[in-house]
């Protein structure tokens, strides 16, 4: 299998890459950072056993860089089965405190860059005959918390587009499905 996982420099994205290189697959991560992407893929290929570890760095708010990221996988992998939607970016602060810029921020990475690597995905799985997407929400998709405007926002958005388009594309052989982890001890918050 051929797989993209975004947010991949570390945590959740890095673990789940770790993980599909020992299942056998070929994978491209993606992260903002170059330097934490190269850590990411000089640790990764200590353990690949022979498959393919390699990256691109991305912003997925931006669909261009999106956009650029597919080529890449396009070129490395020649073909894509899997995409893990893992990017995201965790602001806690009440609506009032919150800037317009880190309301985007998150919204831009957690629903909006979802939608921007699925529609990416969705295009090649057209022409390959099906894949799967899997999207890594969080359990403040479905219970709202202190400080969670925007990121309760961007999770419950994000369940409700992953429902909509498994009911869209089921039936062109793509797997939808999402999950919603609680806590998990990352650096992830206040990124």
């Amino acid at each position: 299998k051929r797989a993209i996982v975004t947010g991949a420099s570390r945590g959740i994205g890095l673990e789940i890459a770790r993980m599909l290189l020992s299942e056998g697959a070929n994978v491209v991560i993606c992260a903002r950072d170059p330097q934490q992407l190269e850590r990411a893929l000089n640790d990764l290929r200590k353990t690949a056993n022979g498959r393919k570890i390699v990256g691109q760095t991305a912003d997925v708010a931006n669909p261009g860089e999106v956009a650029r990221l597919f080529e890449f996988a396009d070129r490395e992998l020649a073909g894509l089965d899997i995409l893990i939607n893992n990017a995201g970016v965790g602001i806690f602060r009440p609506a009032a405190e919150l800037t317009i810029e880190e309301w985007n921020r998150v919204i831009g990475t957690n629903l909006s860059g979802t939608f921007y690597c699925s529609h990416e995905a969705l295009a090649r799985f057209r022409r390959s005959g099906g894949g799967s997407i899997i999207n890594i929400g969080s359990l403040a998709g479905k219970n709202s918390i202190p400080g969670g405007a925007a990121y309760n926002a961007s999770k419950f958005g994000l369940n409700g587009f992953s429902e909509a388009m498994m009911l869209d594309h089921r039936r062109e052989n793509v797997r939808v499905s999402y999950i919603m982890p609680g806590s998990v001890d990352t650096e992830f918050a206040g990124e």
